[in-house]
């Protein structure tokens, strides 16, 4: 059974920082594409950060400048570093792999994680 496995949420004053990981755990050969979402209380899930397996990042513009996400490919894990957090950057944040391959010929998609919860205080 393959599952990403998401720690390391919490409460944290503004201004603070928290890192998140996320390991992905059972038969996993290799993961593409990994990313970090967020979902705040009535509100969309929404995207906060992916990186390929080769490095390549992306981030929503609210969290540029704040966030970096990183990953080792032979942990098959990924880290989120979030700094000068805000308020309303409190969500559970999820992690997602949008292909992981379990055997040689085999691969699973879009694969989420059950979640963090991250509560930035004023």
């Amino acid at each position: 059974q393959v599952q990403l496995v998401e720690s390391g949420g919490g409460l944290v004053q503004a201004g603070g920082s928290l890192r998140l990981s996320c390991v992905g755990t059972g038969r996993i050969f290799s993961i593409n594409t990994m990313g970090w979402y967020r979902q705040a209380p009535g509100k969309q899930r929404e995207l906060v950060a992916t990186i390929s397996r080769g490095g390549s990042t992306n981030y929503t513009d609210s969290v540029k400048g704040r966030f970096a996400i990183s990953r080792i490919n032979a942990k098959n894990t990924v880290y989120l570093q979030m700094n000068s957090l805000k308020p309303e950057d409190t969500a559970v944040y999820y992690c997602n792999a949008d292909k992981i391959t379990t055997t040689p010929w085999q691969y699973e998609y879009d694969t989420w994680g059950q979640g963090t919860q991250v509560t930035v205080s004023s």
